[in-house]
């Protein structure tokens, strides 16, 4: 039961500290905190990966489904987003010479 308690507590205390810090940030750093964001994520899916590679009830793999779906979300969709930024700052025309 304790194991619970403390997971709850991380995850309360994380997404506490998550908005609070993120409602602080400005405009101009959006797109090197998403690339921080998915370095999160990837580690949050490693760690799922870890917890469901030992034995672990069914709250604790329930929570980390949850987590693994949540990170892999995160990760795809940063990605995409910073590809299509990406995308805006390259030349139209093959050349390179603007016209």
């Amino acid at each position: 039961m304790a194991n619970i308690a403390l997971v709850t507590g991380v995850f309360i205390f994380s997404f506490i500290m998550g908005y609070v810090l993120i409602s602080k940030i400005p405009s101009l750093l959006h797109t090197p905190l998403m690339s921080m964001t998915n370095a999160i994520s990837a580690v949050t899916i490693l760690g799922c990966l870890v917890l469901f590679s030992v034995q672990s009830s069914i709250l604790e793999q329930i929570l980390g489904a949850i987590a693994l779906m949540m990170a892999s979300f995160n990760l795809v969709g940063g990605f995409t987003i910073t590809g299509r930024m990406l995308r805006m700052f390259k030349n139209k025309n093959a050349g390179g010479a603007k016209q």
